[in-house]
């Protein structure tokens, strides 16, 4: 049975372009030389500016510093940033339009959220910035244009989604009768092509896997670069069942390891990349779901050190947490080696790399997990202090369902909101 929020959704592999009646010959009329790129735009008489583009192209590459981007590859970034910007821009016009207004405390608190998931103060935070060749104001407008756009959508799109508990009702009775089937859950990056950019569009994103290959991120490379409606969440699906994905993605995604990147697959109309977050069995409890309380202790080595000088160490940590006695003898241990202690509570079991989930998941409590690290970062232990397992069904909880369906009713209707907004939007490129 399929669920109502996707029997509302377009058939994926229909030609939308049928609907445009173009002629099967056809000539084009005048040149335009595509080596000719306006990196900047004025939105309704608003203008974006060469400064704004390059701060926003510096934010992005300061939050994927590991990598290394082309000149070519910052050109296609610059670009894909412009129309984001102009997204951008049409949102606050439309709230400012609508006499909604962001106080500029509330823009100053989520940065400081951010500056403190960084570790930093705000003011750290806008100097690391600046030093980036970015700016606390270029982030500032990104948050002003997110919070003004969720202000908009709580006024006029929220309050007319409906969902009605028949619906509800359908949707676990398609739960049970999927019970202990496994689903996947999935990130993707779509990119569209055509029979003649086809090979371009390829290579696009042949770049695109180097790039998170080389430490990027795969949410951030979703949001800029993906053309499926679920950019504006780094791509992410949700939890879905194979027969829920094209026939092309579930034969890829059901051979993957959690954690897992594609290759481009070629589908109906483009290329996907996916990832595979997580997967679990349907109304059945997750394994990987498992709090852990855990200790860590860790050794460093300053610069240089051999590993026929630190080996002795670290066999003596080993010896050390492998002999028993749990969490409580762990600062002890780590004294005596002159070891770091971290104590961390409310671990998720699958959010551990994953050569450690398996060791982690045969622990019984005050076991430890052998030495892992580096010379260069630390060796470290992990002992297991307490588990709290997830509960052994998970019932299917109609409010959240309900939730669910609204936010995917509310995404679809900003979506053609937005739609509306460049389609009415008077636009210039410089």
């Amino acid at each position: 049975m399929t669920s109502p929020a996707a029997a509302q959704q377009p058939d994926p592999l229909a030609n939308t372009a049928e609907q445009l009646g173009l002629p099967e010959n056809f000539t084009v009329f005048g040149q335009r030389d595509p080596n000719i790129r306006t990196p900047t735009a004025i939105v309704n008489g608003e203008i974006i500016t060469r400064t704004d583009v390059d701060h926003r192209v510096n934010l992005f590459i300061a939050a994927n510093s590991s990598v290394q981007i082309s000149d070519e590859e910052r050109m296609r970034l610059r670009m894909q940033i412009v129309r984001n910007m102009i997204d951008e821009t049409l949102q606050i016009q439309e709230a400012r339009a609508n006499d909604i207004t962001v106080p500029q405390s509330d823009i100053d608190a989520t940065f400081a959220q951010v500056a403190q998931r960084s570790g930093a103060s705000p003011e750290e935070f806008a100097a690391f910035l600046r030093s980036q060749g970015s700016s606390d104001r270029t982030m500032k407008r990104q948050i002003e244009g997110e919070l003004a756009w969720r202000r908009v959508l709580r006024r006029y799109v929220n309050p007319f989604v409906a969902v009605s508990d028949a619906e509800v009702e359908a949707i676990i009775q398609t739960l049970e009768e999927n019970r202990g089937q496994t689903e996947y859950r999935v990130a993707e990056i779509y990119l569209p092509a055509r029979p003649d950019n086809e090979q371009e569009v390829l290579a696009g994103a042949q770049r695109i896997l180097q790039q998170i290959g080389q430490g990027g991120s795969f949410q951030a490379y979703a949001r800029q670069f993906s053309q499926a409606s679920t950019a504006a969440v780094g791509g992410d699906l949700g939890w879905v069942r194979p027969a829920q994905l094209p026939p092309e993605l579930a034969a890829v995604v059901t051979q993957m390891p959690v954690g897992g990147i594609s290759q481009a697959i070629p589908i109906p109309g483009g290329f996907s990349i996916v990832a595979l977050i997580d997967q679990r069995q349907v109304l059945m409890s997750n394994p990987r779901d498992a709090q852990l309380s855990l200790s860590q202790i860790t050794l460093t080595f300053p610069p240089g050190t051999t590993r026929e000088i630190a080996e002795p160490q670290v066999e003596a940590l080993a010896r050390a947490t492998q002999a028993g006695g749990g969490c409580g003898v762990a600062p002890e241990i780590a004294s005596e080696l002159g070891g770091e202690l971290v104590q961390n509570d409310g671990v998720r079991l699958g959010d551990l790399p994953d050569v450690l989930q398996q060791s982690m998941a045969n622990l019984q409590v005050g076991q430890a997990t052998n030495p892992f690290g580096s010379l260069q970062e630390g060796v470290r232990v992990l002992i297991l202090c307490g588990r709290d397992d997830p509960p052994a069904v998970a019932e299917p909880d109609a409010d959240v369902l309900m939730a669910r369906l609204e936010q995917e009713r509310g995404d679809r209707q900003a979506r053609r909101y937005l739609r509306d907004l460049r389609r009415d939007a008077v636009i210039e490129y410089r």
